[in-house]
Protein backbone atom coordinates (compact mmCIF):
# COMPACT_ATOMS: atom_id res chain seq x y z
CA UNK A 1 0.00 0.00 0.00
CA UNK A 2 1.15 3.53 -0.96
CA UNK A 3 2.13 6.10 1.96
CA UNK A 4 0.12 8.91 1.79
CA UNK A 5 1.64 12.10 0.89
CA UNK A 6 1.60 14.79 3.06
CA UNK A 7 -0.91 17.48 0.96
CA UNK A 8 -3.54 13.62 0.48
CA UNK A 9 -3.12 13.20 4.51
CA UNK A 10 -4.18 17.38 5.11
CA UNK A 11 -6.67 16.84 2.56
CA UNK A 12 -8.08 14.11 4.80
CA UNK A 13 -7.93 15.20 8.16
CA UNK A 14 -9.03 19.15 7.62
CA UNK A 15 -12.54 17.98 7.00
CA UNK A 16 -12.51 15.64 9.89
CA UNK A 17 -11.62 18.02 12.00
CA UNK A 18 -14.31 20.42 10.76
CA UNK A 19 -16.90 18.32 11.35
CA UNK A 20 -15.28 17.32 14.69
CA UNK A 21 -15.51 20.43 15.75
CA UNK A 22 -18.97 21.73 14.56
CA UNK A 23 -19.90 18.70 16.60
CA UNK A 24 -18.29 20.05 20.15
CA UNK A 25 -19.61 23.57 19.32
CA UNK A 26 -23.04 21.23 19.06
CA UNK A 27 -23.09 19.53 22.31
CA UNK A 28 -22.03 22.81 23.82
CA UNK A 29 -24.83 24.80 22.46
CA UNK A 30 -27.21 21.75 22.94
CA UNK A 31 -26.04 21.25 26.68
CA UNK A 32 -26.01 25.22 27.98
CA UNK A 33 -29.24 25.86 26.18
CA UNK A 34 -30.28 22.39 27.89
CA UNK A 35 -33.52 23.00 30.54
CA UNK A 36 -32.18 19.32 32.41
CA UNK A 37 -29.31 17.19 31.81
CA UNK A 38 -28.09 14.04 33.57
CA UNK A 39 -25.56 16.06 36.10
CA UNK A 40 -23.74 19.56 36.45
CA UNK A 41 -23.84 21.40 32.87
CA UNK A 42 -20.23 22.51 34.14
CA UNK A 43 -19.03 18.99 34.02
CA UNK A 44 -20.85 17.71 30.58
CA UNK A 45 -19.17 20.75 29.00
CA UNK A 46 -15.78 19.71 30.36
CA UNK A 47 -16.36 16.24 29.58
CA UNK A 48 -17.31 17.46 25.61
CA UNK A 49 -14.30 19.91 25.51
CA UNK A 50 -11.67 17.12 27.10
CA UNK A 51 -13.00 14.05 25.19
CA UNK A 52 -13.50 16.26 21.99
CA UNK A 53 -15.24 13.58 19.56
CA UNK A 54 -15.99 10.80 22.54
CA UNK A 55 -17.74 13.53 24.75
CA UNK A 56 -19.59 15.00 22.28
CA UNK A 57 -21.36 11.59 21.32
CA UNK A 58 -21.55 10.81 24.82
CA UNK A 59 -23.67 13.98 25.65
CA UNK A 60 -25.84 13.55 23.33
CA UNK A 61 -26.57 9.56 24.08
CA UNK A 62 -26.39 9.87 27.58
CA UNK A 63 -26.18 13.75 28.57
CA UNK A 64 -29.55 15.21 27.71
CA UNK A 65 -32.53 14.32 29.75
CA UNK A 66 -36.30 14.45 28.31
CA UNK A 67 -39.15 16.83 29.59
Amino acid sequence: MDQLSTSQLVSILVPLGIVELVLMITAIVACVRAERTRGPKWLWILIIIVFNLIGSIVFFVAGRKSS
